[in-house]
C-alpha cells in the first residue's frame, strides 16, 4: 500500500473489530486466507493480527511506560526564532517551511545551524510543532493573535431609548448634540472639543470649546449652554459616546437641568443626527478647519470665536426660507410651512435682543439686525436638511431710532470680519 494511503491507528482498529467476527465464523483455511489479507491492508504482522483476534475486545491500549523526548531545547529554540519571523502563522503552514525559512536566517546569522537540527527540522511533525507552540505562549515567550474580547456595553445606555428627532418638530427645546474633535492628523492626547447643540423646531445653535471629554470639562460646558439659551431644554439626543452617556452627565440632566428627556441615535447611523452633523461642517469646520489644538489658551481663544460666531449667527445671520418654484411650497406639509416662518425663531431673537442692547421689542419685527443673502435660494427638504446656494451676504442695520444704512455686500469671511470691527467702533 503506498506510503500515503495507509491507515491510521484508530482505522486499523476499526478494520480489525470488522474482521474479528468473520475470524471467529470460519475454519482453519479461511482463517488463514483473511489473515493474508489483513497482513496486506493493515501492514501488521501475521502473529500480531492473531493476538488481536483471539482478544475478547480489540481496543487500543493505553501505553505503560512514555516515550522521551526526542526534540531538545536546540529545537525549542529554532522554532521560536522562525515564527517569530513568519508573525506567528498556525503550525499547519509553519511545518513544511521550516528548512527553508531557517537556511534563510542562518544565511544572515539569525540562527546557528547545524547538520542534526536539520534532520530534527525535516522530519519534526505538525502535531509536535503545534504543541511547542502552546508551549511557548503558555510560558509568555509570546502570544498568539487574537482577537480582542468586545468591550462590555456602556450601564449608562440601557434606559436611553434610540430614535430619530422628527424633522418637523415645532416645540423648541429639542437638541441635537454632538462633539467636533480638533485633534489633527492623531487622536492621541488630550486635545480641545467643540461642544455644539442644534435645536431641531428654530436652528438653534449653541457652540463651545471644552479641553478634553471628562465629566468635569463637558458639564461645564453644557451649563455655560444653558445659561445663554433663550427657551428651555426639553430633550437632549447625542449619539451614543460616553462622554454624553456616563452616571455623572446622567445625573446632571436629571437634577441640574429639570430632568431633561435623553434620547440617542442608532449606532453607525449619522443621518439619526442630520442637524448638529449639517452645522458641524458650516458652522464649526469652515472657520476652524482640521489643524490640532490642545493647549489651554487655544480653548479660551477658541470659545471668545464661539461668543463671536453665536452674535453674528443669530444676530446678523438669520436664514429665511424662499423657493423659486411654486410647486415646492405645495408639495410641503402646512406643518412644514408653519416652521418655515419659524415663529418660535422670531420669538427666541426677540429675547436675545434685549439681553444683547436693552432696547424694546419692535412691533413690526423682532430683530434687531438681519442679513440678506442676495443671489440666494434657500430650501428645506421634508427630512429636515437645508438646501441653498449662497452668492454674497449683504448686512442691514435695523435698530430703532436710528436711520437704515446702505446696504454693503461681503464674503461670508469679510463680512464676520466687518462685525468684528463694527463692534469694536466706539459710538
Amino acid at each position: 500500500m503506498p506510503e500515503d494511503e495507509q491507515m491510521t491507528i484508530d482505522e486499523r482498529y476499526k478494520y480489525l473489530r470488522m474482521c474479528q467476527t468473520r475470524y471467529r465464523m470460519l475454519d482453519r483455511v479461511g482463517r488463514s486466507r483473511l489473515l493474508n489479507e489483513m497482513e496486506d491492508i493493515t501492514g501488521l504482522d501475521r502473529k500480531t493480527l492473531i493476538r488481536h483476534m483471539r482478544r475478547r475486545k480489540i481496543e487500543r491500549r493505553k501505553r505503560g511506560r512514555q516515550r522521551g523526548r526526542a526534540y531538545g531545547a536546540k529545537l525549542d529554540d529554532a522554532l521560536r526564532i522562525i515564527a517569530e519571523s513568519l508573525d506567528y502563522i498556525c503550525a499547519e503552514r509553519l511545518t513544511p517551511n521550516l528548512v527553508s525559512i531557517a537556511q534563510h536566517l542562518a544565511a544572515h546569522r539569525e540562527l546557528e545551524l547545524s547538520a542534526e537540527l536539520m534532520d530534527q527540522l525535516s522530519r519534526v511533525s505538525v502535531s509536535t510543532v503545534r504543541r511547542r507552540l502552546k508551549t511557548f505562549a503558555a510560558l509568555g515567550d509570546w502570544r498568539l493573535p487574537r482577537r480582542k474580547a468586545p468591550r462590555p456595553p456602556n450601564p449608562a445606555l440601557r434606559n436611553v431609548p434610540m430614535k430619530r428627532l422628527p424633522w418637523d418638530e415645532q416645540v423648541p427645546g429639542h437638541f441635537e448634540t454632538d462633539l467636533v474633535h480638533h485633534c489633527g492628523a492623531t487622536a492621541g492626547g488630550n486635545y480641545v472639543h467643540t461642544l455644539l447643540m442644534t435645536d431641531v423646531a428654530t436652528g438653534w445653535c449653541e457652540p463651545t470649546a471644552v479641553l478634553g471629554r471628562s465629566q468635569l470639562v463637558m458639564e461645564d460646558g453644557f451649563r455655560r449652554i444653558l445659561r445663554r439659551l433663550p427657551f428651555p431644554v426639553l430633550q437632549v439626543h447625542p449619539d451614543n459616546g460616553s462622554e454624553f452617556f456616563n452616571h455623572h452627565l446622567v445625573r446632571f440632566w436629571k437634577e441640574a437641568a429639570g430632568n431633561v428627556q435623553l434620547s440617542r441615535s442608532r449606532p453607525f447611523h449619522k443621518n439619526d443626527n442630520r442637524f448638529v452633523e449639517q452645522k458641524n461642517s458650516s458652522l464649526i469646520r469652515a472657520y476652524l478647519g482640521y489643524e490640532r489644538l490642545d493647549s489651554v489658551a487655544q480653548t479660551r481663544a477658541l470659545n471668545d470665536l464661539c461668543d463671536k460666531l453665536w452674535l453674528y449667527y443669530f444676530v446678523f445671520a438669520k436664514r429665511t426660507v424662499t423657493s423659486s418654484s411654486p410647486s415646492y411650497a405645495s408639495k410641503t406639509s402646512p406643518s412644514a410651512s408653519t416652521r418655515m416662518g419659524q415663529p418660535s425663531f422670531a420669538v427666541a431673537m426677540a429675547q436675545l435682543r434685549l439681553r444683547l442692547s436693552g432696547c424694546s421689542v419692535l412691533t413690526s419685527s423682532p430683530l434687531t439686525s438681519r442679513t440678506r443673502c442676495s443671489g440666494s435660494t434657500t430650501r428645506r427638504t421634508p427630512d429636515g436638511f437645508a438646501r441653498r446656494s449662497t452668492a454674497r451676504w449683504s448686512a442691514f442695520s435695523v435698530c430703532p431710532g436710528r436711520r437704515r444704512s446702505e446696504p454693503k455686500t461681503f464674503s461670508r469671511l469679510s463680512l464676520y470680519q466687518h462685525l468684528i470691527r463694527k463692534e469694536r467702533r466706539p459710538r
